[in-house]
């Protein structure tokens, strides 16, 4: 399955083309919802200003999921295929997963603590979310031995996905209901707009730090060839 979108070459030539109009969406998007969060969303009636660390908290959650989705479909790609691009695509999505869960955590914990007294709690959705982040660990590391493990593994990890979705409904949690639902949301629209924004501004970060790890992966690679 070599295709020309899936060249390395074609790769290089595209990420370096459209990299900077990138750049431009994340900080746009990311000085929009700084001016939205801070100046015009309201304080919350009863968390007052400490509610406001959900405008990173939330979408780095989505951005956590959202990738290791993407991760597994390039590792069920890649077995199939044997393609090196897709092995290449889900050891850059483990490396930035990682930092979005971990980012994820420790934004909780700083939520956490003024609401439920303590920065950690094994509560159900927390605890999978740490899974979460020992499964992307677990995936770097499996990386460098074999990328077919790595994949399986990847693909097996994909069961604790629906775990923390649910976590908040299938037990008794201190962890809030998601307030955002395809039913609808509880959220303002003024809160619910910086929301997206910052969901929008990480995505494209997230674009923007794949293109930049791959692109390393691919001129390590040929250089090392080169030099042999």
């Amino acid at each position: 399955m070599y295709v020309p979108l899936l060249r390395p070459f074609f790769f290089m030539c595209c990420s370096f083309r459209y990299a900077q109009i990138l750049i431009g969406f994340c900080w746009f998007l990311t000085a929009m919802a700084i001016y939205l969060s801070i100046w015009v969303a309201p304080s919350d009636f009863q968390q007052g200003e400490n509610y406001r660390i959900i405008y990173v908290h939330v979408p780095a959650a989505w951005m956590s999921l959202l990738i290791y989705i993407a991760m597994a479909i390039s590792s069920v790609l890649f077995l199939l295929t044997k393609h090196p691009l897709f092995q290449l695509f889900s050891k850059t999505a483990a490396k930035i997963g990682a930092l979005f869960t971990l980012f994820t955590l420790v934004t909780g914990g700083f939520w956490g603590k003024p609401m439920w007294g303590t920065f950690w709690v094994w509560d159900a959705r927390l605890t999978s979310v740490l899974i979460l982040f020992f499964i992307y660990l677990g995936a770097l590391r499996f990386q460098e031995f074999s990328a077919d493990v790595a994949s399986i593994f990847i693909c097996i990890g994909l069961i604790n996905i629906p775990i923390i979705k649910f976590s908040v409904n299938w037990w008794n949690t201190l962890h809030q209901p998601s307030s955002i639902s395809q039913f609808g949301t509880s959220i303002h629209i003024s809160m619910l707009i910086p929301i997206f924004l910052i969901f929008a501004s990480f995505f494209f970060l997230t674009g923007i730090l794949f293109i930049l790890e791959t692109r390393q992966i691919i001129l390590s690679f040929y250089f090392k060839r080169k030099s042999q």
